[in-house]
């Protein structure tokens, strides 16, 4: 495994205009519980709903997810609201290869804070820090077929897709349909330098097994 010395950490915040993405803390139970014991996010994902003590078991595991050190390693952060302090989703990057420059990001986030832009905000500064910091070439997503919100998130975001897996898993009990969507470093670059957001995400001071659910 290839490591990078210092490793990416992120023990402050990174902010975006409306979201706060941080480590999960205990206090964030209330809010986590209150969209993952919903059958309406869980549907695409590899878990089903979640008990209060399974969410609780779940926030300590995550918690420690802070820190990109090496192949395999994944970062997960909490996104929480910036106008009134509730944790409305949750955005991750699992790092692939060294070598090969290549990594992984998904996302998912409360019923209540879809359509709203949040998700596409959330997930445009972990491509940031992705590109940024870590130094990707490469960075892809998945999500279920039947997803259209996770699928148009990605295109927003200008992911392209690259794959269409046709019943290659049994997924919840039933062959289904994976995409496979992915944006380059150079193209990333290019669609931020457009949008006049260009610039380093900051690394702090100093698959994502799932499948994607907007």
């Amino acid at each position: 495994m290839r490591n990078i010395d210092p490793p990416l950490t992120v023990d402050r915040p990174l902010t975006t205009e409306r979201l706060v993405l941080r480590p999960y803390a205990d206090e964030d139970l209330d809010d986590v519980f209150g969209f993952l014991s919903l059958p309406e996010v869980v549907r695409y994902l590899y878990w089903e709903v979640r008990t209060r003590e399974q969410v609780r078991d779940f926030l300590a595991e995550r918690a420690t997810l802070r820190t990109l050190a090496g192949e395999g390693d994944r970062l997960v952060l909490a996104v929480e609201r910036a106008a009134d302090g509730r944790v409305i989703g949750e955005v991750n990057l699992h790092w692939h290869s060294a070598e090969h420059r290549q990594g992984e990001t998904g996302f998912v986030f409360h019923p209540d804070a879809q359509g709203q832009g949040f998700a596409r905000e959330a997930a445009t500064r972990m491509l940031d820090l992705a590109f940024d910091d870590l130094g990707l070439h490469r960075v892809c997503a998945h999500t279920d077929g039947r997803n259209t919100a996770s699928a148009g998130l990605m295109a927003r975001l200008g992911m392209q897709q690259e794959a269409c897996l046709r019943e290659a898993e049994i997924f919840k009990g039933e062959y289904g349909v994976e995409l496979v969507y992915a944006v380059l470093e150079h193209e990333w670059r290019a669609l931020r330098g457009a949008t006049g957001e260009g610039g380093s995400a900051g690394q702090g001071s100093g698959r994502s097994n799932q499948r994607t659910s907007q």
